[in-house]
């Protein structure tokens, strides 16, 4: 299976534990950006090694966290270098709100696997949108571009909607099966 990389940052562990459902659909490592933006030891040379790239953030104040943001400004020596260029790449959010500008933080995801001339891929499942749909459907958000989770404010990571948790399922399984297609 080709190497997937899931990079994210998590405020509270609700992103972690969407990462956790996204590496588990992959079957990919996952790499944890830190309170002050970095990466641990090894992990630029295993984005560099790795076929597929995964980013994840909670979507704070309208895009991802300012974490993110700093491993993302920092990612530009392997943009000059164009050495991500041609990988996949997909993203996953979480945030309190139903809505919570999630798509912004998608887009930025986007946005940035486009400056490393990399491939974008979207979650490809159908939304849960009839009247017996529930927050335990998968897609119950109803997106596209990516993977996106709601949190209420007052819950514990450990009380996600599983929904939630299987859209990041999905995304990592599509990614793996892309990136086995596409001999990445």
């Amino acid at each position: 299976m080709p190497h997937t990389i899931v990079v994210y940052h998590s405020g509270y562990g609700h992103t972690q534990r969407l990462a956790q459902a996204v590496a588990e659909g992959a079957g990919a490592q996952s790499i944890a950006i830190d309170a002050d933006g970095n990466l641990p030891e090894g992990g630029w040379e295993a984005l560099q090694a790795a076929q597929a790239i995964i980013f994840g953030a909670p979507t704070y104040m309208g895009g991802p966290s300012w974490q993110f943001k700093k491993f993302a400004d920092a990612s530009s020596k392997p943009w000059f270098s164009q050495s991500w260029k041609d990988k996949l790449f997909a993203g996953f959010t979480c945030s309190a709100s139903v809505n919570g500008d999630k798509q912004v933080t998608l887009d930025y995801f986007f946005h940035l696997a486009m400056q490393h001339g990399g491939l974008w891929v979207g979650l490809g499942h159908l939304p849960s949108n009839t009247k017996a749909a529930t927050r335990n459907d998968a897609n119950w958000i109803g997106t596209f571009s990516g993977a996106a989770a709601q949190a209420p404010a007052d819950a514990s990571a450990g009380e996600m909607f599983a929904g939630d948790l299987e859209n990041g399922r999905i995304l990592g399984q599509r990614v793996a099966q892309l990136a086995a297609r596409l001999g990445a």
